[in-house]
């Protein structure tokens, strides 16, 4: 690599003197939005696994292993094509008609709770996770519905986003409404109500910029100030239905939302809220029937990424399936593809940076004695898990595929995982949480920070080149999985991580003056981003500042590793930190995540991030006038 790629290109521009070969070959699928490095990798365990699959479908191996034989057999059912062309809409027709059946809120009250348990869509909702406050225990959350376009703001000041989207949307529902047996005249009338009761939500949800801080999720209130929100559902008769014990608390994720229910929901917008339903439902279900609705209800998603073609039948089965047994295809594709020496070697550099983070924080000289103290300790606190789980979900023992040959189809089974699901989920209320839990299948192109866990995950399937391999040299493996590895340590201490103690408890463990000094260096990071230009329009400082900052203390503390080793090499660790970023992506995808991701586009979390390095400018002999200096002054250092 040192010898093709021009001096002068990387002093002006890191991330396309890296990727110009790649960028100026890569295409895009026509079932993509993107490609890339996470891309790539994701698409090559899909066509292993599918390869594997298939030779597997009559190998009575499977039998052994009860999770993958359910999983082959929705495998099959949901590949059988032929038969689902057959079934039309039959399927959806019950799960249609209990919606326009309902003639009042005392009727669909009689049924709230098998409705909720069914995933039958409402304007509110329970879930069950970790206590913020106490995250050794499961208490119950009230959340809010998703609206028709991706976020609030396309409702706003005649956003022209929205003149472009909405009526790409109403022709998708028409379509598909029309497939599910209504009229064109009805079709459109049904869509038009449903737009007005999804511009009823609009105001009263956050946007992504606001749901960033997820801190401000955390609003306890007494359940029985909470059932007073709603004269026309009994918030209280569900509750009773569905859990053991009503709870005395339930966390309330959006207030303003539920402070304007009565508002939202009544007699005189129930008809509207029917349609809404409606609308709802053929859109959840479409993926689940016929290709006519597969194809319709993509029309939406397509002007929204890009992307060309609906993704091939084939793939879409496998990811049905997959979706329902991710722990099951993520267990296969561990013990078969993923060593222990790899394990072992990953392991032993998320140890590594947990030292280089820890001597870090040591020596900082920004943080208070008492606040330091309390930043190590949620640093030894912080736990692993690399590769695979010891053992499969036991939710997914739970789930028994009824076949087409016993009178089976696609969306029934979809359905009934869902009750069981939702059951085994509110069944958790109150209980003690399971901390070791993976959440993520080892197959999945990825990894995380758990807050309320101060937990770090790192899938098998994020484990290869060029993020990671035994090939490549310890300063290539720390510009690539390293800096993915301390990003996700430097979440524990990014605006929202910081927020959490050692034990995931949201719980203010910062000296007054300390924590201000940090809201000021994150203001730095704010504004370093805000209003980049990219994809005509501008990169949003406020929402991207959680992933800006562990990028930030992500690259530093792998620098500071790679440069521990005996032969490292700089120019591999930047090269490699710049090829892990690569990506093409449509316009329209460009566009859209430029308004609800919380990461920078990856180009620029490629170049930006190493302007504020000391080493980047010696490693390149980077000087003013270059495209990549910045000065010293508007080096953002935080970690």
């Amino acid at each position: 690599m040192a010898e093709t790629i021009g001096k002068q290109l990387l002093k002006n521009d890191l991330y396309h003197a890296v990727n110009a070969d790649w960028i100026k070959d890569a295409k895009i699928p026509d079932d993509h939005a993107s490609t890339g490095s996470f891309m790539d990798l994701n698409d090559n365990i899909d066509k292993q696994l599918m390869h594997d699959f298939d030779d597997m479908m009559d190998d009575d191996i499977s039998l052994n292993q009860p999770t993958l034989f359910e999983f082959f057999k929705l495998y099959d059912l949901a590949n059988n094509f032929k038969k689902r062309d057959q079934d039309g809409n039959a399927p959806l027709l019950p799960y249609l008609k209990r919606i326009t059946e309902l003639k009042s809120f005392k009727e669909l009250n009689d049924q709230l709770a098998d409705w909720t348990l069914t995933g039958l869509p409402l304007p509110f909702s329970y879930s069950v996770d970790q206590d913020m406050k106490n995250t050794q225990v499961n208490t119950l959350y009230a959340e809010v519905p998703g609206l028709f376009l991706p976020d609030r703001t396309y409702y706003e000041n005649d956003n022209p986003a929205y003149q472009q989207l909405m009526p790409i949307f109403t022709k998708m529902a028409v379509e598909l409404l029309k497939l599910a047996d209504y009229g064109e005249d009805e079709a459109n009338q049904i869509i038009a109500d449903a737009k007005k009761f999804d511009a009823l939500i609009a105001p009263h949800v956050k946007s992504a910029e606001e749901a960033a801080d997820y801190s401000k999720i955390y609003n306890p209130m007494p359940f029985a100030d909470f059932i007073k929100f709603s004269d026309h559902i009994d918030l209280n008769e569900l509750a009773q239905q569905l859990f053991k014990n009503v709870p005395e608390q339930i966390i309330v994720s959006e207030p303003k939302y539920y402070q304007a229910l009565n508002q939202i929901m009544n007699p005189d917008t129930f008809d509207l809220m029917k349609s809404w339903m409606l609308v709802k439902v053929v859109n959840r279900y479409a993926n689940y029937l016929s290709e006519d609705f597969r194809q319709a209800n993509n029309i939406y998603s397509q002007a929204l990424s890009g992307k060309k073609t609906a993704t091939p039948q084939k793939k879409s089965a496998f990811y049905l399936a997959t979706g329902v047994f991710n722990q099951t295809v993520g267990d296969y594709y561990a013990q078969k593809y993923f060593g222990e020496k790899a394990k072992a070697d990953v392991e032993q550099m998320v140890v590594s940076m947990i030292n280089v983070y820890k001597s870090r924080l040591i020596t900082n000289e920004w943080l208070g004695k008492a606040t330091k103290e309390k930043a190590i300790l949620k640093l030894d606190s912080l736990e692993l898990q690399v590769g695979y789980p010891d053992k499969i979900d036991k939710l997914e023992y739970k789930f028994k595929v009824k076949p087409a040959s016993d009178g089976g189809n696609l969306l029934d089974n979809i359905i009934n995982f869902t009750k069981i699901s939702r059951e085994d989920s509110f069944d958790q209320l109150d209980k003690p949480v399971d901390r070791k839990k993976w959440e993520m299948s080892a197959s999945t192109v990825n990894a995380y920070y758990h807050p309320f866990k101060n937990i770090i995950v790192f899938p098998a399937a994020i484990l290869q080149a060029p993020f990671y391999s035994l090939d490549q040299t310890p300063s290539q493996n720390y510009g690539g999985i390293g800096a993915v590895i301390a990003h996700e340590i430097s979440h524990a201490f990014d605006n929202n991580g910081s927020l959490f103690d050692e034990l995931g408890n949201l719980n203010n463990w910062w000296t007054k003056e300390d924590h201000q000094h940090f809201t000021e260096l994150s203001k730095q990071m704010i504004k370093e981003f805000d209003g980049l230009p990219f994809a005509g329009g501008k990169v949003n400082g406020k929402l991207t500042v959680s992933e800006n900052i562990a990028d930030a203390g992500g690259l530093v503390c792998a620098l500071e590793a790679a440069k521990g080793e005996e032969d490292y090499d700089l120019y591999e660790f930047f090269t490699n930190w710049a090829k892990i970023w690569r990506n093409k992506s449509t316009q329209q995808y460009q566009e859209l995540l430029l308004s609800v991701d919380v990461h920078a586009p990856a180009e620029l979390r490629a170049n930006v991030q190493v302007k504020n390095l000391d080493d980047f400018y010696t490693t390149f002999d980077v000087q003013p006038g270059d495209g990549m200096y910045l000065e010293p002054s508007q080096r953002v250092k935080i970690w």
